[in-house]
């Protein structure tokens, strides 16, 4: 990659939503907007990437609502982020991006986190009435623009972004390049570090 690519401003950390082990060789981050058709397509991509990779594997989301085109994006968040504060970030986030055409009715998402992930569906309804993970997306969204995400969905590999296609094989391809370990350059022999010191002269007082 250039020394020019853009690198992610805010190191993933304990308050993110991760999948896969903190020593994976490798870590994949997703800029992410749940209205979004492209993420869409992206989120069976990246399942596929994982299967592929396993645990040498970490892969990151976070939130990157573009409510200028996609008016349910935030609400989409909204409800993922209310999960997780009971334990389900990644069912409902699954669940979210396998029905982006029920978005406006939130209630159909809540309805499943009820019935099917066991959670406390009147706490959901008031967190998503009371924006109550509203700051939590804006930070995202933030930490985002700041890392120079313009568009969704944005990848990061290792910290830098991901500027090629998201197709399977150019994933797979990048990921793993960024597991070689980094070409240095060979140490000079002895004799060449030797010819390149100087000699010190000892001095008589």
């Amino acid at each position: 990659m250039s020394e020019h690519t853009p690198r992610l401003r805010a190191p993933v950390s304990e308050r993110d939503h991760i999948q896969g082990p903190s020593v994976a060789k490798v870590t994949l981050l997703e800029y992410g907007d749940y209205q979004c058709p492209y993420c869409g397509e992206a989120y069976g991509i990246v399942k596929k990437v994982q299967e592929k990779f396993g645990g040498d594997l970490r892969f990151v989301f976070r939130n990157f609502p573009l409510t200028e085109v996609h008016p349910y994006a935030e609400v989409g968040a909204e409800i993922a982020e209310s999960a997780a504060a009971q334990g389900k970030f990644w069912e409902m986030h699954d669940y979210i991006y396998e029905h982006q055409q029920n978005l406006m009715k939130s209630d159909f998402f809540v309805d499943y986190a009820d019935k099917r992930l066991g959670l406390d569906a009147n706490r959901m309804r008031q967190e998503i009435a009371s924006h109550a993970h509203l700051p939590r997306i804006r930070e995202d969204f933030s930490t985002g623009v700041r890392s120079g995400v313009n568009g969704t969905p944005t990848f990061f590999i290792n910290e830098l972004r991901h500027n090629d296609d998201y197709e399977f094989e150019t994933l797979v391809a990048a990921i793993e390049s960024a597991m070689k370990p980094a070409k240095s350059e060979k140490p000079a022999s002895t004799a060449s570090r030797n010819r390149a010191a100087p000699k010190k002269t000892l001095r008589v007082k």
